[in-house]
């Protein structure tokens, strides 16, 4: 099998070239501001291993492009909101990716340069969901 053209890693350094990457303890401070939406792109497991941010919505990688593009019959009205998005996965690739591919389609978003991974370390808060008995 030959190698690939572009590597994961090569097309994680392309999009942290051109988006806005805002580091946790800014994103701490603006966790309060009304018009900023946390959006938490990790499966759904690693939320319930790890935690979240509170008040952070949770976008499947997997759906994003669908649920902002208003012509999408999967459109989340969330996104169609006059609001500052910062997106977040595990470690900073997946949301880079994202962030890249979202301002592609003209939707302005930015990311969390280190993920979830250092959130806490940076005194960051993290709820966990209610275990069913």
């Amino acid at each position: 099998m030959a190698g690939l053209r572009v590597s994961s890693a090569d097309m994680v350094r392309a999009a942290r070239a051109r988006i806005t990457e805002i580091d946790a303890p800014e994103l701490i401070n603006m966790m309060n501001d009304p018009d900023v939406v946390i959006v938490d792109l990790r499966d759904i497991r690693e939320r319930q291993r790890s935690g979240y941010i509170p008040g952070s919505f949770h976008a499947p990688r997997g759906m994003i492009e669908f649920w902002v593009d208003p012509d999408s019959p999967y459109f989340k009205e969330i996104f169609g909101q006059d609001k500052k998005f910062v997106f977040h996965c595990a470690s900073g690739w997946r949301s880079a990716i994202t962030t890249g591919t979202l301002q592609d389609m003209g939707f302005d978003a930015a990311h969390l340069r280190e993920g979830f991974s250092t959130w806490e370390k940076h005194g960051g808060p993290v709820e966990f969901p209610e275990k069913n008995d």
